[in-house]
Protein backbone atom coordinates (compact mmCIF):
# COMPACT_ATOMS: atom_id res chain seq x y z
CA UNK A 1 0.00 0.00 0.00
CA UNK A 2 1.51 3.27 -1.20
CA UNK A 3 1.70 5.58 2.12
CA UNK A 4 2.47 9.65 0.93
CA UNK A 5 3.75 11.56 4.49
CA UNK A 6 4.41 15.30 4.70
CA UNK A 7 7.57 16.70 4.22
CA UNK A 8 7.12 18.22 7.48
CA UNK A 9 6.54 14.89 8.98
CA UNK A 10 10.33 13.58 7.58
CA UNK A 11 11.76 16.90 8.36
CA UNK A 12 10.35 16.17 12.44
CA UNK A 13 11.52 12.36 11.93
CA UNK A 14 15.60 13.37 10.69
CA UNK A 15 15.17 15.92 13.44
CA UNK A 16 14.56 13.77 16.60
CA UNK A 17 16.27 10.90 14.89
CA UNK A 18 19.58 13.07 14.73
CA UNK A 19 19.58 15.13 17.94
CA UNK A 20 19.21 12.07 19.79
CA UNK A 21 22.77 10.81 17.99
CA UNK A 22 24.17 14.26 18.76
CA UNK A 23 24.62 14.84 15.15
CA UNK A 24 24.53 18.07 13.99
CA UNK A 25 21.51 19.05 11.19
CA UNK A 26 20.74 22.68 10.29
CA UNK A 27 18.51 24.26 7.89
CA UNK A 28 20.78 23.68 4.56
CA UNK A 29 21.83 20.19 5.70
CA UNK A 30 17.51 19.09 6.35
CA UNK A 31 16.86 20.13 2.32
CA UNK A 32 19.95 18.15 1.67
CA UNK A 33 18.29 14.97 3.44
CA UNK A 34 14.99 15.78 2.30
CA UNK A 35 16.66 15.42 -1.22
CA UNK A 36 18.36 11.89 -0.85
CA UNK A 37 15.01 10.16 0.75
CA UNK A 38 13.32 11.62 -2.43
CA UNK A 39 16.04 10.17 -4.34
CA UNK A 40 16.21 7.09 -2.49
CA UNK A 41 12.43 6.41 -1.71
CA UNK A 42 11.56 6.73 -5.35
CA UNK A 43 14.47 4.26 -6.19
CA UNK A 44 12.96 1.79 -3.65
CA UNK A 45 8.96 2.12 -3.51
CA UNK A 46 8.79 3.58 -6.91
CA UNK A 47 6.64 6.73 -5.92
CA UNK A 48 7.57 10.38 -4.20
CA UNK A 49 7.57 9.85 -0.38
CA UNK A 50 5.88 12.96 0.34
CA UNK A 51 2.91 15.06 -1.20
CA UNK A 52 4.66 19.08 -1.51
CA UNK A 53 5.67 19.87 -4.59
CA UNK A 54 9.85 19.91 -4.51
CA UNK A 55 12.26 21.73 -6.16
CA UNK A 56 16.16 21.47 -7.41
CA UNK A 57 18.44 21.95 -4.85
CA UNK A 58 20.88 23.19 -7.05
CA UNK A 59 18.42 26.12 -8.63
CA UNK A 60 16.35 26.98 -5.98
CA UNK A 61 18.43 26.41 -2.79
CA UNK A 62 16.03 24.09 -1.33
CA UNK A 63 14.18 21.16 -2.12
CA UNK A 64 10.65 21.82 -0.26
CA UNK A 65 9.81 24.76 0.13
CA UNK A 66 7.23 24.72 2.98
CA UNK A 67 9.89 22.74 5.29
CA UNK A 68 12.63 25.72 3.62
CA UNK A 69 9.98 28.76 5.16
CA UNK A 70 9.77 26.88 8.56
CA UNK A 71 13.53 26.75 9.08
CA UNK A 72 15.47 29.36 7.26
CA UNK A 73 15.65 31.36 10.70
CA UNK A 74 18.03 28.71 11.51
CA UNK A 75 20.42 29.61 8.93
CA UNK A 76 23.68 27.81 9.50
CA UNK A 77 22.69 27.21 13.21
CA UNK A 78 21.39 23.45 15.03
CA UNK A 79 17.92 22.74 14.99
CA UNK A 80 17.08 21.27 18.41
CA UNK A 81 13.32 20.43 17.68
CA UNK A 82 10.88 19.78 14.62
CA UNK A 83 8.90 23.07 14.01
CA UNK A 84 5.28 23.29 14.94
CA UNK A 85 1.90 23.61 13.75
CA UNK A 86 -1.23 24.54 14.52
CA UNK A 87 -3.97 22.27 16.06
CA UNK A 88 -7.69 22.63 16.98
CA UNK A 89 -9.30 19.95 17.96
CA UNK A 90 -13.07 19.08 16.91
CA UNK A 91 -15.24 20.78 19.63
CA UNK A 92 -12.25 22.88 21.44
CA UNK A 93 -12.50 26.97 21.35
CA UNK A 94 -7.93 26.79 22.20
CA UNK A 95 -5.62 26.27 19.42
CA UNK A 96 -2.78 24.05 20.46
CA UNK A 97 1.00 24.89 18.58
CA UNK A 98 2.37 21.27 18.72
CA UNK A 99 5.51 19.74 16.83
CA UNK A 100 4.90 18.28 13.97
CA UNK A 101 4.33 14.21 14.50
CA UNK A 102 7.11 11.81 13.27
CA UNK A 103 5.40 9.51 10.68
CA UNK A 104 4.37 6.04 11.44
CA UNK A 105 6.83 4.31 9.04
CA UNK A 106 6.37 0.70 8.41
CA UNK A 107 9.58 -1.43 8.77
CA UNK A 108 10.74 -1.13 5.44
CA UNK A 109 10.28 2.65 5.28
CA UNK A 110 12.04 3.12 8.98
CA UNK A 111 14.79 0.98 7.53
CA UNK A 112 15.32 3.48 4.20
CA UNK A 113 15.49 6.03 6.87
CA UNK A 114 18.12 4.70 9.42
CA UNK A 115 20.39 3.93 6.27
CA UNK A 116 20.16 7.17 4.98
CA UNK A 117 20.52 8.60 8.37
CA UNK A 118 23.85 6.55 8.86
CA UNK A 119 25.10 7.56 5.70
CA UNK A 120 24.90 10.67 6.44
CA UNK A 121 26.20 10.70 10.23
CA UNK A 122 29.39 8.88 8.54
CA UNK A 123 30.02 11.49 5.87
CA UNK A 124 29.92 13.99 8.71
CA UNK A 125 32.40 11.90 10.23
CA UNK A 126 34.85 11.16 7.38
CA UNK A 127 34.53 14.95 6.89
CA UNK A 128 35.92 15.71 9.86
CA UNK A 129 38.60 13.43 10.64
Amino acid sequence: MKKVYSAQNFAAYIIYELNETNTFVNAKALQHLLAVVKQRWESVFGYSPYREKTYSLLTHGYVVKEVHDEYKEYGERLITEPAKEWYLKYGDFQLIRRPYAVPAFSTEEEQLMRKILNQYRNGLWMNAS
